[in-house]
């Protein structure tokens, strides 16, 4: 389970330092074999490859024909790149995957359960902002009636 959100650098050779306390975990569930894709939110995604290609085959049996799907399939399936973490636990940022997601130096690693989403930092807090400043803010009806 990876959670928490963590301020990080891409050093000059693009690589991301992956913390320590997911590092372990990485190396564990899939012997730090990764898949880094993009995201219709303009960031990355970073799953465990076991993780991954459930998805990945579900998004492949969808119709090729219907413009929706085919635009998803082209996004996160066209984008996606096998990685793995290197002896120093860091994975490297392709240049097509930071243009993209408009990744500068400063970075941040929000864990979502299964995976991780990799945001630019002046795009997280543009997009955090965002939501918390809404005041149509809903709660999707999956979740209604639940409490904190």
């Amino acid at each position: 389970m990876f959670r928490g959100a963590t301020s990080l650098s891409l050093d000059v050779k693009n690589r991301l330092a992956v913390p320590i306390r997911h590092r372990d975990a990485l190396q564990f569930q899939c012997a730090g074999n990764l898949v880094l894709t993009a995201h219709p939110h303009r960031c990355l995604l970073l799953y465990p490859q076991a993780a991954w290609e459930p998805i990945q085959t579900k998004m492949m049996a969808l119709s090729s024909f219907d413009k929706q799907s085919s635009a998803l399939q082209r996004l996160l399936v066209g984008f996606a790149e096998d990685i793995a973490l290197d002896s120093a636990g860091r994975i490297l940022v392709s240049p097509v995957l930071r243009e993209f997601a408009g990744l500068d130096k400063e970075v941040m690693l929000v864990g979502q359960g299964s995976h991780f989403e990799l945001w630019d930092m002046e795009a997280w807090r543009k997009q955090l902002a965002q939501v918390l400043e809404s005041s149509d803010f809903a709660m999707p009806t999956e979740l209604e009636g639940f409490s904190l």
